[in-house]
């Protein structure tokens, strides 16, 4: 098996390239999906804040890998030819996957600002906001959490800057290289 990961900004297009490598059956682990779940055990409401600070006591208390190390046993469970990861933050968790996957690939999405801004308030999820404030807080906070890092150590970038269809071309082209299905 061979795993993948996607590192991006908040809102460059990583849901959207979990998307079309699902639609071609690529099974997707969320990290976020482990903060989600995090909320919910401990019975918080659902909302930007609450992630940022589940996600926040979950590394203070076992490890900047903490989310990735979560996904571990999720991705292992997997027996298709390709999996990728969707949400990588932190060069941390890059090493923790390349150690405990060998051949892991990273895969980058850069999108400017003002694009990953309008794709926020376009898509209206319960855990996002609207400002250009609240983007650079959150960039910010994620920044702290090494994602500049992981984007520098990347071993592939795409830009996400044209279409829906042009992004789903590119993504599509990749994952039939890296060995996904369809």
């Amino acid at each position: 098996m061979k795993v993948i990961g996607v590192v991006g900004m908040p809102a460059s297009g990583k849901g959207e390239f979990s998307s079309i490598a699902s639609g071609m059956g690529v099974p997707v682990i969320v990290m976020g999906d482990m903060i989600r779940r995090a909320v919910t055990d401990a019975g918080l409401e659902p909302n930007d804040r609450n992630f940022g600070a589940t996600a926040n006591r979950l590394r203070a208390e076992r490890g900047m890998d903490a989310i990735a190390r979560l996904c571990v046993p999720e991705i292992q469970r997997q027996t298709a030819p390709l999996v990728l990861v969707d949400g990588i933050r932190g060069d941390t968790e890059v090493a923790l996957f390349r150690k405990q996957f060998p051949g892991f690939t990273l895969i980058s999405i850069e999108s400017s600002f003002e694009d990953r801004l309008a794709r926020i308030t376009a898509r209206a999820r319960s855990d996002d906001f609207s400002t250009a404030e609240e983007l650079r807080t959150r960039d910010t906070r994620e920044l702290g959490w090494g994602l500049g890092n992981a984007l520098k150590v990347a071993d592939i970038q795409l830009e996400n800057k044209g279409s829906l269809p042009e992004f789903s071309e590119q993504v599509q082209s990749l994952l039939r290289e890296l060995g996904g299905t369809r």
